[in-house]
């Protein structure tokens, strides 16, 4: 239904889409995941032609909407858009705020436009306030009424954004309620969202979305449970790191145990877990004491906030070398150290590059 090819738009100097390239057949409901910035609100609003896309082509049924010919008040009748702060007239009450569109730009007659809006008043739970005005709608409401004046136009594609952003957590699922109804019901949707367990349980696929461009896709199994990039991995579960490059063996022991101690502050780990990362690091360093000066060490500490997992990894290039395997700890007693606060040892030899990642066994406070 939807064929869009080599889509790009910037604003002056400034690059938002590259070369986005996708399809989305009939009745598929696609979830556009990502962070914050990276194009997916003007990814749908040029699909819509809000933003007026700066290359590329999109085809809606067959027709490249991009043609100066096509009618884009007519494609925007076929697909509609709900957008996060709602739009609604607030002069106008419920039910006019349904009919205008019909009345207006279908040529339905005010009787017929009623009845048929009070129809989506009921599936979005909403009939009691059909004469009731914006304002005396709760945020959840006025979202459940931006939607059903959508349906009013009787669109075959509604394009959400962010529908649930503005929103009060306890307003959230009765909208999300209301949108796993439409798709239960076939509608073709493409939905930016932060809800990731509701882009789970509503996408046919799932699109990750990350400095302008389709970074991965797939089911929500493969995005959500499998991701195959690194931006993605990061993005699911939601993993903070930071990076210390060591180049020769005179580091800077205490800044480097400074920036340690900063970093596991801001993700509110356990006091005692932050001196057992530490006291990993220092251990593991003095394994690698020969090899450094050899190459630049790098050393990464990422944790997962979904599930609560902190990883070191150290890396460094040169000949294939195991320093568990070659047992390089200067004494045993480090070596037990390391082993009594580690879940596990995993070594990795990428090209010319070598790396051993350990998990640190998780700690109450």
């Amino acid at each position: 239904m939807i064929k869009i090819e080599h889509l790009s738009k910037k604003f002056g100097d400034l690059v938002v889409l590259k070369d986005v390239t996708i399809e989305i057949k009939a009745g598929e409901v696609i979830s556009i995941i990502g962070p914050s910035g990276t194009g997916k609100s003007t990814f749908l609003r040029c699909i819509n032609l809000l933003d007026q896309p700066t290359g590329g082509a999109i085809h809606i049924d067959g027709v490249n909407i991009l043609d100066p010919k096509v009618d884009v008040p007519k494609i925007r009748q076929k697909m509609n858009m709900v957008f996060q702060s709602f739009n609604l007239y607030s002069h106008l009450s419920v039910m006019e705020n349904l009919t205008l569109g019909p009345v207006k730009l279908l040529g339905l007659s005010s009787r017929e436009a009623e009845r048929k809006s009070l129809d989506l008043l009921k599936l979005v739970g909403l009939a009691e306030k059909a004469n009731s005005y914006p304002d005396e709608l709760s945020g959840g409401q006025k979202q459940r009424v931006a939607i059903a004046r959508c349906m009013a136009m009787e669109p075959r594609i509604i394009l959400f954004d962010e529908p649930t952003s503005a929103l009060d957590p306890t307003m959230v699922s009765e909208v999300l309620s209301v949108i796993r109804r439409l798709a239960k019901d076939g509608m073709t949707m493409a939905i930016v969202t932060h809800e990731m367990a509701f882009a789970r349980d509503v996408s046919n696929r799932v699109l990750y979305m990350d400095e302008g461009y389709i970074y991965e896709e797939g089911t929500p199994e493969q995005i959500f449970e499998h991701p195959q990039k690194d931006k993605t991995k990061a993005f699911i579960n939601r993993v903070r790191s930071f990076n210390y490059r060591i180049a020769t063996p005179d580091y800077d022991l205490y800044a480097m145990n400074a920036e340690i101690e900063t970093f596991c502050e801001k993700q509110i780990l356990p006091v005692k877990t932050r001196g057992n990362l530490v006291l990993v690091v220092e251990e593991m360093l003095q394994m690698y004491n020969s090899l450094l000066g050899t190459a630049p060490l790098d050393l990464i500490v990422s944790y997962s906030e979904k599930k609560e997992v902190l990883e070191v990894v150290f890396e460094i290039e040169g000949v294939a070398v195991n320093v568990f395997d070659q047992n390089m700890f200067p004494d045993e007693f480090g070596l037990s150290i390391v082993k009594s606060l580690t879940e596990s040892i995993d070594y990795q030899r990428e090209g010319n590059k070598n790396s051993l990642s350990l998990l640190l066994k998780k700690m109450a406070s």
